[in-house]
Parts: C-alpha cells; sequence; structure tokens
C-alpha cells in the first residue's frame, strides 16, 4: 500500500528566489509564491484544503495551492504572522496525513483480499491509461 507523502515548504528556503509582486486585486496586498518541497498529491491537497478552510479568521486568509506552491496573498503588516499560520496549516496537514495513513494501513492489514483488490485497482488503472491513449493520442 501505497502512504500518502507529507509536504513541507521546501529548505532550503533562498529568499532571493521567492517570487514577490503586488497584487491588483486586494488593495495594499502583495503576493508570495512560497515553494513546496514537492508536488501534493490529491489526498494531501483536500486535508489541506479543509484545514486552512476550518482555521480562524479564513475571511483573512487568502491561499492557494498551485502544483508545488503555496501562493500567499497578504498584507506587508501582517506577513509574518500569515507565514506563521500558513506553516501551523502544513504541520496539521501532515498530522491528518499521518492519521490518513494508519487508518487506510489498518484497513489494508485487517481485508484479506487486500491482495485481490490491489491487482483489480492496477487493471483498472491500466485500462483508464488505454482509454487516456486512445482519446488524447488520436
Amino acid at each position: 500500500m501505497v502512504n500518502v507523502k507529507k509536504v513541507n515548504l521546501k529548505e532550503p528556503l533562498k529568499i532571493e528566489n521567492i517570487t514577490i509582486r503586488k497584487d491588483h486585486y486586494f488593495p495594499n496586498a502583495y503576493v508570495v509564491d512560497l515553494p513546496l518541497d514537492s508536488e501534493p498529491d490529491h489526498v494531501w491537497q483536500d486535508i489541506f484544503e479543509r484545514e486552512w478552510q476550518t482555521s480562524m479568521h479564513l475571511w483573512d486568509r487568502k491561499l492557494f495551492l498551485i502544483g508545488d506552491t503555496l501562493r500567499l496573498v497578504a498584507t506587508p503588516e501582517d506577513m509574518e504572522e500569515k507565514i506563521g499560520w500558513v506553516k501551523e496549516v502544513i504541520a496539521a496537514t501532515n498530522k491528518g496525513v499521518e492519521d490518513y495513513n494508519r487508518r487506510i494501513n489498518v484497513t489494508v492489514e485487517a481485508k484479506p483480499e487486500t491482495q485481490r483488490v490491489m491487482i483489480e485497482h492496477d487493471e483498472i488503472i491500466e485500462r483508464i491509461r488505454t482509454a487516456l491513449k486512445r482519446v488524447l493520442q488520436a
């Protein structure tokens, strides 16, 4: 069984390589692109969305996941607080990933038909790939 991988801010972080630009939509705000150490899969993304949307002061939080980048929109005065909040959300997300992996592994170990299901899963993926090749490479 493949576990969902944890994702963190890229380290070491080269500050001079971070894109910072004025936001054209929110007055006095800037857009900061924070690089992640890898592109998160859909499970990590789902847990991340749940974590940041349930955090306090959601209306004041503008955060977007774009590939392997977190895009933060904030005012210069709030930047340090917002970056701290982003780190908290990432930590909570990774904790959620640990919980998810633990639940999945317990479920897999508890079911004797797991091997059959995994083989069926691989066969379904191969059928999807074949269909994609027919449609996208036509």
